[in-house]
Protein backbone atom coordinates (compact mmCIF):
# COMPACT_ATOMS: atom_id res chain seq x y z
CA UNK A 1 0.00 0.00 0.00
CA UNK A 2 3.00 2.40 0.63
CA UNK A 3 3.99 2.23 -2.86
CA UNK A 4 0.54 3.13 -4.27
CA UNK A 5 0.61 6.15 -1.87
CA UNK A 6 3.86 6.93 -3.03
CA UNK A 7 2.47 7.03 -6.55
CA UNK A 8 -0.55 9.18 -5.81
CA UNK A 9 1.34 11.87 -4.08
CA UNK A 10 3.82 11.61 -6.69
CA UNK A 11 1.49 12.10 -9.46
CA UNK A 12 -0.53 14.63 -7.90
CA UNK A 13 2.44 16.68 -7.12
CA UNK A 14 4.46 16.55 -10.45
CA UNK A 15 0.78 17.74 -12.12
CA UNK A 16 0.73 20.69 -9.90
CA UNK A 17 4.27 21.27 -10.52
CA UNK A 18 4.09 21.13 -13.83
CA UNK A 19 1.32 23.79 -14.10
CA UNK A 20 2.86 25.95 -12.00
CA UNK A 21 6.43 26.07 -13.84
CA UNK A 22 4.97 26.15 -17.83
CA UNK A 23 7.63 24.64 -20.17
CA UNK A 24 8.41 24.86 -23.56
CA UNK A 25 8.12 21.65 -26.23
CA UNK A 26 11.58 20.04 -25.48
CA UNK A 27 11.01 19.16 -22.12
CA UNK A 28 9.49 15.34 -21.02
CA UNK A 29 6.32 14.98 -21.03
CA UNK A 30 4.33 11.74 -19.90
CA UNK A 31 2.44 9.88 -17.10
CA UNK A 32 5.67 8.14 -15.75
CA UNK A 33 7.52 11.38 -15.90
CA UNK A 34 5.11 13.63 -14.12
CA UNK A 35 5.01 10.55 -11.41
CA UNK A 36 8.51 10.34 -10.85
CA UNK A 37 9.09 14.55 -11.26
CA UNK A 38 6.47 13.92 -8.02
CA UNK A 39 8.44 11.21 -6.09
CA UNK A 40 12.01 12.80 -6.74
CA UNK A 41 10.30 16.52 -5.42
CA UNK A 42 8.65 14.62 -2.48
CA UNK A 43 12.39 13.00 -1.53
CA UNK A 44 14.12 16.19 -1.93
CA UNK A 45 11.99 18.21 0.16
CA UNK A 46 12.12 15.04 3.09
CA UNK A 47 15.20 15.06 2.84
CA UNK A 48 15.95 18.95 3.06
CA UNK A 49 12.80 18.85 6.13
CA UNK A 50 15.04 16.21 7.98
CA UNK A 51 18.12 18.82 7.69
CA UNK A 52 16.06 21.29 9.04
CA UNK A 53 14.87 19.18 12.01
CA UNK A 54 11.62 18.98 11.28
CA UNK A 55 10.83 15.16 11.36
CA UNK A 56 7.14 14.78 12.44
CA UNK A 57 4.55 13.70 10.02
CA UNK A 58 2.25 15.82 8.29
CA UNK A 59 -0.55 14.07 6.18
CA UNK A 60 -1.47 14.06 2.97
CA UNK A 61 -2.20 17.44 1.98
CA UNK A 62 1.51 18.73 3.13
CA UNK A 63 3.24 15.56 1.91
CA UNK A 64 2.00 16.98 -1.36
CA UNK A 65 2.55 20.77 -1.26
CA UNK A 66 5.73 19.74 -0.24
CA UNK A 67 6.52 17.64 -3.07
CA UNK A 68 5.32 20.03 -5.41
CA UNK A 69 7.71 22.62 -4.21
CA UNK A 70 10.15 19.77 -4.36
CA UNK A 71 9.22 19.38 -8.01
CA UNK A 72 9.07 22.69 -9.10
CA UNK A 73 12.69 23.08 -7.47
CA UNK A 74 13.81 20.21 -9.59
CA UNK A 75 12.28 21.40 -12.76
CA UNK A 76 13.80 24.57 -12.58
CA UNK A 77 17.44 22.49 -11.77
CA UNK A 78 17.01 21.01 -15.07
CA UNK A 79 16.44 23.51 -16.88
CA UNK A 80 19.55 25.57 -15.46
CA UNK A 81 21.65 22.43 -16.30
CA UNK A 82 20.53 21.74 -19.88
CA UNK A 83 20.83 24.94 -21.11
Amino acid sequence: MNIVYWIIVGFVAGVLAKALVKGDRHEPKGCLFTIVLGICGSVATGFAMQLLGFTGQGGLIPTIIGATIGAVVLILLLRNLVK
